[in-house]
């Protein structure tokens, strides 16, 4: 997935004209702790709390000047992609249903009902809520906005050319980027590209929802069953082949943390930085953490994907020193 020099700009104006860059900070005690300088980026400082709004900007601005006849959209998600829809979707004024799988985020269903999106409950994972969207889509005649586009990875790479712009002068030996559906991967690629920097690219997964190391390792796409309970950003159970071309040709690897790395990460990114992440905005720590001896010495990137965790969820996290199972 590649785009012009034009289509990156575009997305840039785009972005700057619903909110400021996010912030990327080298934290002296993170840099310690992993015995390498480490460089965060801060998505979870977006308007929306992850960094799923820049594709939905991008997104609606298109959809808005090829389809001026749209009112009413639908999608699925487990939470930060809904609040993208609802964001953008309230700045065009359009009508907004969101399908999330019961049992989803309390707090991410509120955020996104605070944006005037309808909510509806159905199945008991992402990929049933998607399937639902799909029916309601078709049965009401409502545009079906995907969870995986273009469009989106286009407006999603805007965080990444942040980062690597503002580290132009030395650029990070590698970056770890959390992979949900993979338009965070596809966007640090593109972003890569477009910046002329030759950082490597390690995507992370979660251990309990392995669908993108499989493929990476098979060379095709792989679903994979999903039990993740603290990285709900990440359970994938059916990949986007389109996503699994880019992080073949882009990763130089693809590993998994475990729920139990996660929420180390997420208790160590509060104590070392005082900021909140959710499960999915700490993973790209935890898989910097689980190869901390290989990058040792270098300068390493991460993504804080998002800070949309529940509460009662992070104090658990907090308070445990882990998540029960």
């Amino acid at each position: 997935m590649r785009f012009t020099r034009e289509e990156i700009e575009s997305a840039q104006r785009t972005v700057a004209a619903a909110m400021p860059p996010t912030p990327q900070y080298a934290w002296p005690l993170l840099s310690q702790r992993l015995g390498s300088t480490v460089w965060a980026k801060h998505e979870n400082h977006t308007p929306a709390g992850a960094f799923k709004i820049r594709g939905g900007l991008t997104y609606f601005e298109t959809l808005a000047r090829e389809q001026p006849g749209v009112r009413r959209v639908i999608s699925a998600t487990r939470g930060n992609h809904g609040q993208s829809v609802g964001f953008a979707a309230r700045r065009h004024g359009l009508a907004a249903t969101i399908v999330v799988p019961h049992g989803n985020s309390h707090e991410k269903n509120a955020a996104m009902r605070a944006l005037g999106v309808e909510l509806v409950e159905h199945g008991d994972d992402f990929q049933a809520a998607s399937e639902h969207a799909a029916m309601l889509a078709e049965r009401d005649g409502m545009h079906r906005v995907p969870s995986f586009h273009r469009e989106l990875v286009r407006g999603v790479s805007t965080a990444y050319v942040e980062f690597f712009s503002a580290l132009k002068d030395t650029p990070p030996d590698v970056m770890f980027v959390p992979i949900g559906l993979g338009s965070g991967f596809s966007a640090a690629a593109a972003a890569r590209a477009h910046c002329g920097v030759s950082t490597r690219l390690i995507g992370v997964v979660s251990a309990h929802a392995t669908a993108y190391q499989d493929s990476f390792r098979a060379g095709r796409p792989i679903e994979s069953p999903v039990s993740t309970r603290l990285a709900d950003g990440m359970a994938c159970r059916t990949p986007v082949p389109e996503s699994v071309e880019v992080i073949l040709r882009e990763a130089d690897d693809v590993i998994a943390v475990s729920d139990d790395e996660v929420a180390e990460a997420m208790r160590i990114l509060f104590s070392d930085t005082h900021n909140v992440a959710e499960g999915a905005g700490a993973a790209a720590l935890a898989g910097a953490l689980q190869q901390q001896e290989r990058w040792r010495g270098k300068t390493v990137g991460i993504c804080v994907s998002g800070g949309n965790v529940d509460s009662d969820m992070f104090a658990e996290v907090l308070g445990r020193g882990g998540v029960r199972t």
